[in-house]
């Protein structure tokens, strides 16, 4: 690896006070302080460095850490401004005006092309190491899910982007936008080569990849392109048996709670870490090992903290209830959401108005105070967490609730009714759950539509805040489904995020 051309300039003056200016130009002198690439990622102790720097960006804040649960949710109706405490930039995405320097947009944007340029690193490295050839494939699967995931990612929210599977070396290798046909393709030829070398979750670190992972992937990217046949094959390869297997949680909390990460129902999640010392890596300090290594998660929709986004009324009022008509008032409601009147810190104190700033939310006719319940760690803590406290809960990224959800999209779209409403019923028998079976008074299930009603109704029940709802209204808009569109500020042209400006500026091919 060579820096750039460094010039030794001479300036000599004269008596009179001109000036005679010559340069000496020495080119191609190596930097002293980097190890060229050729050098490095030789072994597979090297290669795994180089893997688990994909990671490192992946949980960071421009990621999974912060800034992309606000611009999924941000971009959905899952959730409105908790007050005037919500700062500009997430108010302008929230409300559909996101100009192409937003800094939320643009973190977002530069965190997942970190991601896919360490992964190329990996792929690209790979060939060079020989010391232990399964590990190799092992990682190199790693590296193709991460960057898959980071093209999924940009595909459904900014439509059409760059393409690179190889590192970036000068730029005059900067890329257009390649078709979102293409995107997509790219995404199903690294999810399905990384399957095929993943290891099952008992024989891999928990919170790496899995083949699994890449299954439930998969059938997320078939869905989102169309292809529902392609999606229940690549779902119905996750095991449901043996050490490998997956299954539904007994107590629905157990997917937000810190004690219980890693459990049978969680397919991939970001792993978290808190020192004690209330740490957070705001990004100045890089993403080595000695940054925080916390989620600020708990601190932005902690209902007694900042509480910069609230739930929607419109979500709050999804869940069934008897005071609307139903069998069953949904227990999901309370597992999803604290109000006003509700105790946590292990039920030794009371959410009360005062505790909460900002809005307020109409359920049922009835206005109170609803936060978010789902990864905040009040359920265990006082309020005097609340004042600045980033968390090591870990954010559960794929569940198998979801899987069983998503089969039964897949096989309503593809005629098998019976099979759907199964699926969906599979989800709502939890044991801690047990909402009566469909059909039910509210949702019948005799025809496509109806199903479909189920689906989104299920989906939000079962899955609200965890950053798939603005993916399902892309979807879900598409296919007709919306009797009413679902975001006050949609157009067409409003669709997908604008490429951020400094991208443009630096990408002559854009």
């Amino acid at each position: 690896m060579k820096s750039k051309t460094i010039y030794k300039c001479l300036t000599i003056l004269t008596i009179m006070g001109a000036g005679v200016f010559s340069c000496k130009k020495d080119l191609d002198i190596s930097n002293p302080n980097v190890v060229p690439t050729e050098n490095y990622f030789i072994n597979t102790s090297e290669l795994t460095a180089g893997t688990f720097a994909i990671y490192s960006a992946w949980h960071s804040v421009n990621l999974v850490g912060r800034e992309w649960f606000f611009l999924h949710d941000l971009r959905s109706d899952d959730v409105v401004s908790g007050g005037s405490q919500l700062e500009a930039p997430r108010n302008q995405i929230l409300i559909g005006v996101v100009d192409p320097a937003n800094p939320v947009m643009n973190s977002v944007w530069n965190g997942l092309y970190v991601m896919i340029h360490r992964a190329n690193t990996v792929t690209d490295a790979a060939p060079n190491v020989t010391d232990n050839p399964a590990e190799r494939d092992k990682l190199v699967g790693e590296a193709k899910f991460a960057r898959a995931w980071a093209y999924f990612e940009l595909a459904s929210m900014w439509g059409s982007v760059p393409v690179y599977t190889t590192t970036v070396k000068s730029p005059t290798d900067s890329h257009p936008r390649a078709k979102i046909e293409d995107v997509y393709a790219q995404i199903v030829k690294d999810l399905s080569e990384a399957a095929s070398v993943l290891p099952g979750k008992s024989a891999t670190d928990k919170g790496r990849a899995t083949a699994a992972a890449a299954y439930a992937l998969l059938g997320r990217v078939y869905m989102q392109s169309g292809d529902y046949q392609g999606a229940k094959d690549a779902l119905l390869k996750i095991p449901t048996s043996g050490a490998d297997g997956y299954s539904l949680t007994s107590r629905f909390l157990d997917n937000f709670e810190e004690e219980t990460e890693f459990n049978n129902e969680s397919i991939f999640e970001m792993v978290y870490s808190d020192k004690g010392d209330n740490g957070f890596n705001w990004g100045a300090v890089g993403d080595g090992v000695s940054a925080a290594q916390s989620t600020v998660r708990n601190q932005e929709y902690n209902p007694i903290a900042w509480r910069n986004l609230i739930p929607s009324d419109k979500v709050l009022n999804e869940f069934e209830n008897t005071a609307t008509g139903a069998a069953k008032t949904d227990p999901r409601y309370a597992y999803s959401f604290y109000q006003s009147g509700d105790t946590y810190n292990n039920g030794q104190s009371t959410l009360v108005e005062t505790d909460q700033n900002g809005n307020s939310s109409t359920v049922n006719g009835k206005t109170l105070k609803v936060g978010f319940r789902k990864f905040q760690l009040i359920y265990k803590e006082d309020k005097a967490f609340a004042s600045f406290h980033p968390g090591s809960n870990n954010q559960r990224l794929m569940r198998y609730a979801e899987v069983l959800i998503n089969l039964a999209e897949c096989e309503n779209e593809l005629g098998n009714i019976p099979a759907a409403v199964a699926y969906l019923n599979q989800v709502r028998a939890r044991p801690s759950v047990a909402m009566p079976s469909y059909p039910t008074a509210q949702y019948p299930v005799s025809s496509k539509a109806d199903v479909a009603k189920a689906i989104m109704h299920e989906k939000t029940a079962e899955m609200s805040n965890e950053e798939v709802r603005n993916i399902d209204i892309l979807r879900w808009r598409r296919k007709g489904y919306f009797a009413v569109e679902p975001l006050s500020w949609y157009t067409a042209a409003k669709e997908y995020l604008p490429i951020p400006q400094a991208e443009v500026d630096n990408n002559p091919n854009l």
